[in-house]
């Protein structure tokens, strides 16, 4: 215990899935915890689970995609921790799964209001309160679709590819600034996102298991197996990391 003791950590989409594991993970670890999320009810109970669990953490609802939200709610953050370290970029949703040629501008702006917005404001408003505290980290999740493609979700794949640049351009813009800017790039993992997709398609245990033949490891990872490179991003121990794609797919991008 104690990776991250004493720091002041920001993870959006907190209230399920690999953000609610990050949160959890890194409040177990020492980290006082901003849980947000747009689901109150969840994110109030990760909060709670984390006190539970002996840590600090608090609720605060955030649509990533608004950007006066992201402004006043990163300020409120600071001003209750009075400080800011850490912020792990997680909210995302997956959009329409239908070809190029059929997806509508109102479906492709919403996947990247959240997907690609949502980090872009947060990253802004959280760098000042960062250089303020003399450094640290941000960790935006990526994909392995921000690495290769498939033939569906277009927009989805699209976003991800923007958030693997954009990880690589804040990484240089404020390494100076002691800021470390990386980028995770999980395979399928077990979350509703991912159960959601598969409902869509038919069959869920149908789905579960080609999914998990796509990896070589043979199954789908887990929240924490993300959780877990969240962890390490935000510690110390990878001080001299930045602007790295962190793949933990079960060799999917291998092949």
């Amino acid at each position: 215990m104690g990776r991250v003791q004493g720091r002041v950590a920001i993870v959006t989409g907190a209230a399920k899935g690999i953000g609610k594991a990050a949160a959890l993970l890194l409040g177990h670890e020492g980290a006082m915890v901003a849980v947000t999320d747009v689901d109150e009810k969840a994110g109030r109970a990760v909060a709670k689970a984390i006190r539970e669990d002996g840590g600090q953490a608090q609720f605060w609802p955030l649509d990533v995609g608004n950007e006066e939200a992201v402004r006043t709610t990163v300020a409120e953050i600071h001003d209750h921790y009075e400080r800011l370290h850490i912020l792990v970029n997680n909210a995302g949703i997956s959009g329409a799964n239908k070809p190029t040629h059929e997806v509508t501008d109102e479906e492709w702006d919403r996947v990247m209001q959240i997907n690609v917005k949502g980090v872009f404001y947060c990253t802004k408003y959280a760098v000042p309160f960062l250089q303020e505290a003399g450094g640290g980290s941000i960790i935006n999740l990526s994909s392995v679709y921000g690495l290769v493609s498939a033939p569906d979700v277009p927009p989805y794949h699209a976003s991800k590819g923007a958030v693997r640049l954009m990880t690589k351009t804040d990484a240089l813009l404020y390494a100076n600034d002691k800021i470390r800017v990386n980028s995770i790039h999980p395979g399928f993992i077990w979350t509703p996102m991912v159960e959601n997709h598969l409902k869509s398609s038919g069959d869920v245990e149908a789905g579960r298991e080609e999914v998990a033949k796509l990896h070589p490891l043979g199954h789908l990872g887990e929240p924490d197996d993300i959780a877990y490179g969240i962890l390490y991003l935000a510690s110390d121990e990878s001080k001299f990391v930045t602007g790295a794609e962190l793949v933990i797919d079960g060799g999917y991008t291998a092949r």
